[in-house]
């Protein structure tokens, strides 16, 4: 395993520690998926192990600046993280960047799969549903970037 991907593994799992997903899952495991599915790109792969850190872990924002992951892997992370910014400036970011672009993809892929969606109630499942269908649309240029996360 790549030097970065590892220090970025690590830094995740720390960063993680003892959150919960929306199903009550350990919140890593969301993490590792996504990671698992751009694992062969190592810059990709950092990334992913970092793409909530930023957002759901502020506590861990200057480990995320001293690990100094390689560029484009920092570059995407960044992209990924969610300001104060509306969803189509947000999405506009994501599609310029190959690295964030695919883990974002990964991310969304790995949210709206079907299995976790069972293990919400129904109307938060619906509301999911609609919210990735449209970051969909606005990733792949055919929607206006609604849809949040």
């Amino acid at each position: 395993m790549d030097q970065h991907v590892e220090q970025a593994k690590a830094l995740a799992y720390r960063a993680h520690a003892g959150q919960l997903d929306k199903a009550g899952r350990p919140y890593i495991e969301h993490v590792a998926r996504v990671a698992a599915a751009v694992s062969d790109d190592p810059e990709a792969e950092a990334a992913a192990w970092l793409h909530d850190v930023l957002d759901h872990c502020p506590a861990y924002e200057d480990d995320f600046w001293e690990l100094a992951p390689p560029i484009n892997a920092r570059a995407a992370v960044v992209m990924l993280t969610r300001y104060d910014t509306a969803s189509d400036i947000y999405y506009r970011g994501i599609k310029i960047d190959r690295i964030a672009l695919r883990v974002k993809l990964a991310d969304i892929a790995d949210n709206a799969n079907e299995e976790r969606l069972a293990l919400l109630d129904v109307d938060t499942a619906a509301r999911l549903r609609w919210k990735y269908a449209e970051a969909i649309k606005a990733l792949t240029g055919n929607g206006t970037g609604r849809g949040g996360e």
